[in-house]
């Protein structure tokens, strides 16, 4: 019960709007009913994630989906090459505490472990093997992106992920020109750009997938594609990946998705890259059906870049009723953001399995 009153306090406050019964205040905050979508996405097609020619691996996401993609990035950064995060805060900034979560890593009314300091506790874990070493992080691209609207996570937090990346000698570019609400944002998002409203993917007439593909890939990628994506969209059993064979005792769902562009299918033409996509709280499958990877605008770019794109999918559970990723510890997890992390060692197995 501390913990509802706790979120349901904090989000109000993010919203600028009085308090609320939890349940709606997160609903405002992170995610709600479905929308229409601006773009096909292929009927899904089950199956099992099989290998591929896989000549790189990055990871990206959205709010809670964005600090589980650091957390990947950091954890494996010998085999996750980049990161492309909206809306996040840096590596373990919760410290296991979901007050700490709530007061100091989206709003930021307590104090917060400063970078530097979160810097040492990532190299105490990698000297100890828990993560890799950090000298793997230098010169990698990490693309942010935070709007001026984002009262979820106070921009003070997402500058803290910049500074631990550019600290540690990572390509940092670093957005904070959009009036953006908290949202991933898109050319195919439904909902205006200044709003935090569900399902979460936001229109500011710009095309942001470009720039972080672009940043992560270290040139300019090919237009998205103006046809509905043609590669298949692969409807597997996440329980295969999770540790004891069980996804839902680590609140993911049991089903996950990869979408395969042709290209890649067939294994012709040389190798292709692969990219994690993450969504946020309340933008799981089970909540929103496919809108996320509808509107997200990957598939569009995996079509005419060779990106294979996989959207591992996380769901509600006792401890995390909306559906977000483990960036807390919650679910009595206390290795979440580090290779042993429940989530991450799913996830990575996942990422093991087409070939990255």
């Amino acid at each position: 019960m501390a913990y509802r009153k706790s979120l349901g306090k904090s989000l109000g406050k993010s919203l600028g709007k009085p308090l609320l019964p939890v349940a709606a205040a997160f609903l405002l905050a992170v995610g709600g009913a479905a929308t229409g979508a601006a773009a096909a996405v292929p009927s899904p097609t089950p199956g099992e994630l099989r290998p591929h020619e896989i000549e790189s691996t990055y990871v990206s996401g959205v709010s809670s989906g964005g600090y589980l993609a650091d957390q990947l990035h950091v954890a494996h950064s010998s085999v996750i090459k980049g990161a492309g995060i909206f809306s996040a805060g840096a590596y373990e900034c919760a410290q296991g505490s979901v007050n700490t979560a709530l007061y100091a890593c989206m709003d930021t009314y307590m104090p917060r472990r400063t970078p530097a300091q979160l810097e040492q506790l990532t190299r105490e874990r990698a000297a100890a093997g828990r993560v890799d070493p950090v000298a793997n992080l230098s010169g990698d691209p990490v693309w942010l992106y935070h709007g001026g609207n984002d009262r979820t996570i106070d921009r003070p937090v997402n500058d803290d992920l910049a500074a631990y990346h550019r600290d540690f000698g990572a390509n940092v570019a670093y957005d904070t020109s959009s009036a953006a609400g908290h949202a991933w944002v898109s050319p195919l998002g439904r909902v205006s750009c200044t709003s935090t409203a569900s399902p979460y993917l936001n229109n500011c007439g710009t095309d942001p997938e470009r720039a972080m593909l672009s940043h992560l890939f270290g040139a300019p990628v090919n237009p998205a594609t103006t046809a509905s994506p043609d590669g298949t969209l692969v409807r597997f059993d996440q329980n295969r990946h999770a540790p004891g064979g069980n996804a839902a005792a680590i609140s993911m769902g049991k089903d996950g998705f990869a979408y395969v562009p042709k290209a890649c299918a067939a294994g012709s033409g040389g190798p292709c890259r692969l990219m994690v996509a993450l969504h946020g709280c309340q933008q799981t499958y089970g909540q929103i059906g496919d809108t996320f990877m509808r509107q997200a605008y990957l598939n569009e770019y995996a079509d005419t870049n060779r990106m294979i794109v996989l959207y591992p999918q996380a769901t509600t559970s006792l401890d995390n009723p909306r559906g977000c990723w483990n960036w807390w510890g919650y679910g009595g997890d206390t290795h979440y953001a580090d290779k042993s992390g429940r989530q991450i060692t799913a996830i990575m197995d996942m990422v093991k399995q087409l070939g990255g």
